[in-house]
């Protein structure tokens, strides 16, 4: 009832803005920003109404997806760990799991809630860490390629410097976010308004762009799928 009620009024408004360009425009912006915000806003909520934990993580199932991706003889590079979370999931499949995370509190949580003896946590910022002393064949980047500002500079440093088990096999498994996700998205970036679904994004790809940057940084791209606006990688290291 609410809702035939409202739309009367509305459909007056897009009457009256359609003589009036200018104010239609700022109208429009001012909505898409309150879309945005809605956005965060319910996903707050959510997380509340589930009691702690975001409803996304048994949508997306992602987690799963990382481990299926890896053998019970590897030995893994979690980047961005954050609470240990996906590692601890990994630890369970395979032999070994370095997680490591630029966040004091993060780690704190992740080292006091698990316990699994084939895990370290490090609290330190990937993008200058040595890793140099971590025998590794898989990284895992879930979310946080995205976050980092340099990022071919980044990979080609972790391709560097780690000392791989297999270098005829250096294997990545990267999930990003896509502004391709919906039109809305796209629309807002060619409005000049704030498109990410978070500010401290410095990117969300197309899969084109994804491709590009992967090349650049020296790793092949074997497969990969779409999956709730993200691109779910199997990768490589070429160089």
């Amino acid at each position: 009832m609410l809702e035939k009620i409202l739309q009367i009024p509305f459909k007056i408004i897009l009457k009256l803005l359609k003589l009036h360009p200018i104010t239609l425009i700022w109208v429009l912006k001012k909505i898409m920003k309150l879309h945005s915000y809605c956005y965060h806003l319910s996903g707050e909520l959510s997380i509340l109404y589930e009691g702690g934990t975001h409803p996304k993580h048994k949508i997306i199932k992602y987690k799963e997806w990382f481990v299926d991706q890896i053998n019970e003889n590897d030995s893994v590079l979690d980047v961005g760990c954050n609470t240990g979370l996906l590692a601890q999931q990994l630890s369970k499949k395979a032999k070994f799991v370095y997680g490591i995370e630029i966040q004091e509190n993060l780690i704190k949580k992740a080292k006091k809630s698990i316990n699994e003896k084939n895990i370290e946590f490090i609290c330190a910022d990937a993008t200058t860490y040595n890793f140099d002393k971590m025998l590794i064949n898989c990284v895992t980047l879930s979310n946080v390629l995205e976050h980092i500002e340099f990022r071919v500079d980044f990979l080609k440093k972790v391709i560097k410097n780690i000392k791989w088990l297999d270098k005829s096999n250096r294997k990545f498994y990267i999930r990003v976010p896509i502004i391709e996700r919906e039109w809305i998205a796209v629309y807002k970036k060619q409005m000049g308004l704030d498109y990410r679904l978070d500010p401290t994004h410095y990117t969300e790809y197309t899969v084109t762009e994804f491709y590009e940057e992967m090349k650049e940084a020296g790793i092949e791209v074997l497969n990969h799928e779409i999956r709730f606006g993200e691109i779910f990688s199997v990768c490589r290291a070429l160089t």
